[in-house]
């Protein structure tokens, strides 16, 4: 079984080179790691490809010209990842928000079978965000509520990014159709999964607020999110492939 963690980054110099560090000393399952770069000014790109000298057939960078957002970059990551044969891709931030050693929890319900998307829940069996602004914490919590209320999605964290999918679900899924970013790239794959009738499964996780860099969401992510998905039960279909597979 082949593990991948995708880590998307714009101007992470400062936390990149420790992330790797973690990574690839992380007890479970071997995970390699692909960085998905969009040109950030600080050489980020170019911590990731020293790290990948350091650990041939472990670490690899994805370059792209441009800030093109999170929710591409993870696509062109999964694209990657079904070319090179990966059975097991995670989305992951490089800030520390995402605790690492959950990665191996995830990998265990996945390759157990309890699960085809597994989600590092902020909010199941209680709250665990550490250091967040209030106004944050709300925003966040009222987005989730609100997801769930339009689309019936039956998790607590619909937005969280911090997940694990079997990348055969990549299949049943039109990925070049994918243009969402922030918010609505992470409630749009985990409703994609559910409706093609694919297990979920939330595992709890404590939150970090980033100690270093500045976070990348914006109130053009916020408004993405919260006029798309109204719109998601009608148009989800265009995202998924016609392999006669039924949808729920």
């Amino acid at each position: 079984m082949r593990h991948l963690v995708i880590v998307p980054t714009y101007n992470e110099a400062d936390n990149l080179g420790r992330l790797i560090d973690v990574l690839m000393d992380i007890s479970g399952p071997t995970f390699h790691l692909l960085v998905v770069d969009d040109g950030s000014p600080d050489g980020t790109a170019q911590i990731a490809k020293s790290a990948a000298h350091q650990h041939p057939g472990r670490i690899f960078v994805l370059e792209r010209a441009g800030k093109l957002g999170i929710g591409t970059a993870y696509v062109a990551g999964f694209q990657w990842a079904i070319a090179q044969g990966y059975d097991f891709v995670y989305e992951m931030d490089a800030d520390f928000s995402h605790p690492p050693e959950a990665l191996a929890t995830m990998a265990h319900t996945l390759v157990g079978g309890e699960a085809d998307l597994v989600v590092g829940s902020r909010y199941i069996g209680g709250v665990r965000v550490i250091n967040w602004p209030m106004r944050r914490l709300i925003l966040s919590t009222c987005a989730s509520r609100y997801a769930r209320l339009v689309t019936g999605l039956p998790i607590l964290d619909t937005t969280a990014g911090f997940m694990g999918y079997r990348t055969s679900i990549f299949s049943k899924i039109r990925l070049d159709r994918i243009q969402a970013k922030g918010y609505f790239f992470q409630i749009l794959m985990k409703y994609l999964v559910w409706k093609l009738g694919y297990r979920l499964k939330e595992i709890p996780i404590v939150f970090h607020e980033r100690r270093d860099g500045q976070t990348k969401l914006s109130s053009g992510i916020f408004w993405e999110a919260l006029v798309s998905v109204l719109f998601l039960p009608l148009g989800y279909r265009r995202y998924i492939q016609n392999t006669g597979h039924r949808c729920s």
